[in-house]
């Protein structure tokens, strides 16, 4: 394992180690109604007109079992030191502005008021290049102390990844946790060169703007990788048929007013 420190914008590979912070501590068992409803394939409610939306309705769920590479446990953690506020009123004001913490550039099409189980949220991600990934997830959990996605066929990651918040000596302490596999060969290739440094900085730069908004003082986000299953799962290979940035690319080459979307903050 190893635990990392990141700046807003830097290279979290190139971080100072850490002693790990204490495990969040164990919830109480949820309730089923934080929970969402089984569903066989993702469906889209309204678009929004600047949103570019692919690659998410009649989907399939895809979690790590179903995805090609490493499988990798990630954790992101800050203290939001300095900042009057509860776990439940950080959870609360996430889930109602998610996507506003994100960094320039990507953008989260979600509910208009807060994040609860079942719905599906677009993403328009982006990617080295000036490209954009177009993809989704669906909220499978929400309460007031934490909530969690899962990820289409297609995208990035094969992945569940949880979003928490909890007290530490007095301290609010918010954490970000995936567990994540490369979907398929070709993502998988990039994850030593690219798409493990690109996720890291997505994370820690979003943990960075999450604290800035509390007044948290002296933020430092640290960082946890660790591999949990080396082997990949060559049985899956060909979910690169799926694979999100492929399909982005083709359309927008024969879509070209696609590449209008964002254009100005990309």
């Amino acid at each position: 394992m190893t635990t990392e420190t990141g700046q807003p914008g830097g290279d979290p590979t190139e971080a100072i180690p850490t002693e790990a912070s204490p495990a969040a501590p164990m919830p109480a068992a949820p309730a089923a109604s934080n929970w969402a409803a089984p569903v066989s394939r993702l469906a889209v409610g309204v678009v929004p007109t600047d949103a570019l939306n692919l690659n998410v309705a009649g989907r399939r769920l895809a979690g790590p079992v179903q995805g090609f590479g490493q499988l990798w446990q990630k954790t992101y953690r800050v203290r939001l030191t300095g900042a009057d506020v509860t776990p439940a009123a950080v959870i609360r004001t996430w889930k109602e502005h998610f996507g506003d913490f994100w960094p320039k550039g990507n953008h989260f099409y979600g509910p208009l008021t807060s994040l609860q189980p079942g719905e599906v949220a677009l993403l328009n991600l982006a990617l080295p290049g000036k490209m954009t990934l177009s993809t989704g997830v669906l909220v499978i959990f929400a309460d007031d102390e934490s909530f969690a996605f899962m990820t289409p066929e297609g995208h990035q990651f094969a992945s569940f990844i949880t979003f928490s918040s909890y007290a530490d000596d007095g301290v609010a302490v918010v954490q970000i946790q995936a567990l994540l596999r490369a979907s398929d060969p070709l993502y998988e290739l990039s994850m030593p060169i690219v798409a493990q440094r690109t996720e890291d900085r997505f994370w820690n730069d979003t943990l960075w703007a999450l604290a800035a908004s509390f007044g948290a003082a002296d933020v430092t986000v640290e960082m946890e990788r660790v591999c949990v299953d080396h082997r990949r799962q060559w049985r899956y290979a060909g979910n690169i048929r799926q694979n999100a940035a492929i399909r982005t690319a083709l359309y927008k080459l024969t879509h070209p007013r696609a590449w209008f979307h964002h254009s100005g903050d990309a």
